[in-house]
């Protein structure tokens, strides 16, 4: 894992015993720490340290003075994390992909605020109950290796020829975001489960194998080793400035269109927040429109706010990208009533 700006600093076994004992917010020594901790699925933050991520993060450090500890991993691996930490709370904010953010609250891992600005946010980007706030929107994709592969393969079933056994790979579904993300699109284009699953058992036989951080792929493909990868716009688009044999594109079903779906990185309190106050401010910092006009710009993703209209260089090429690409809107109560019979049925047809 790593981290964001300095360690934080050691505390005495009074004060740990102290933060134990909170029961929500932190105790007021705790409070006082300046620092928040912040578990987060990857994308955000840059591998030269020239993301999203990188920039709030140091400017928010620059005017509050309070310091990010930054974790990161999968989706799905970070609410895990959180889960097992439960009776002993570390992270203050977290932040993860669609279902994996519905998951954490239906877990009781989050505690209601609603950020400022979140008001400017679409009801579809928000929880109903203020209990987490898409802080940079975002849409599932693929990426090929153009120099190799210089056409995108275009449909689900191409990806099936046999010059792409062992050059394909895919992130795990239940473990990493955008491999959830995988399964719920196939799911869409083939029209169900069964036909869903039915293609990714025929598709195994070219998969490389699991992998629990869809970042990781694509520079496997940026180099040749992967022909194609699953992904998301955000996290390739901003990959590829450092990766130039990165395409990105989206599968359709034979005869169809091509598909896709907003995967935004979702962000909420945890409950019993060792530092709840600091993960307050983080949260509006986050949502400000200082740092939601930067979204595209630095990060290249797409701002959650409806009243920041980005209109940078960016922006412009993001919105090429998935134009004439058909968006649809899984049901995301659905996916996280029964994402871990999905999770198991795919392991089953696929042998994973």
């Amino acid at each position: 894992m790593r981290t964001y700006a300095k360690p934080v600093a050691a505390v005495t076994g009074a004060l740990a015993l102290a933060a134990s004992l909170t029961a929500c917010g932190g105790s007021s020594a705790a409070s006082d720490e300046k620092v928040v901790t912040v578990y987060s699925a990857d994308g955000l933050k840059g591998e030269k340290g020239d993301g999203w991520y990188d920039k709030v993060f140091a400017d928010f450090e620059k005017e509050t003075g309070i310091e990010v500890k930054y974790v990161e991993g999968g989706s799905g691996e970070m609410v895990q994390r959180a889960l097992r930490e439960k009776s002993n709370t570390q992270a203050d904010v977290i932040v993860t992909l669609p279902p994996f953010i519905q998951q954490a609250g239906s877990k009781g891992l989050l505690q209601k605020y609603t950020p400022k600005g979140a008001d400017r946010v679409d009801g579809a980007d928000k929880a109903a109950d203020g209990s987490w706030t898409s802080v940079v929107n975002n849409y599932f994709g693929f990426v090929h290796n153009k120099k190799e592969l210089p056409q995108a393969p275009g449909t689900w079933e191409a990806l099936l020829d046999g010059k792409f056994r062992n050059k394909l790979q895919y992130s795990t579904p239940g473990v990493a975001g955008d491999g959830t993300a995988v399964l719920i699109k196939a799911m869409h284009d083939f029209g169900g489960q069964a036909p869903a699953l039915e293609y990714l058992k025929k598709l195994q036989a070219n998969n490389v194998g699991p992998s629990s951080s869809t970042s990781k792929l694509a520079p496997k493909v940026d180099k040749g080793e992967l022909l194609v990868a699953n992904g998301d716009v955000q996290m390739n688009f901003a990959q590829a400035k450092s990766m130039p044999n990165l395409g990105i594109w989206f599968p359709a079903k034979e005869g169809g269109k091509p598909t896709t779906f907003a995967l935004p990185y979702a962000a909420g309190l945890v409950d019993k927040a060792p530092h709840a106050e600091n993960g307050r401010k983080l949260l509006d910092f986050m949502l400000s429109e200082g740092a939601q006009r930067e979204v595209s710009a630095v990060g290249g993703g797409f701002p959650a706010r409806k009243d920041v209209k980005a209109t940078d260089a960016n922006a412009i090429e993001l919105a090429k990208l998935i134009e004439g690409v058909e968006i649809f809107e899984p049901d995301w109560s659905d996916i996280d009533e029964n994402l871990s019979s999905y999770v198991d049925a795919w392991k089953s047809a696929t042998g994973s």
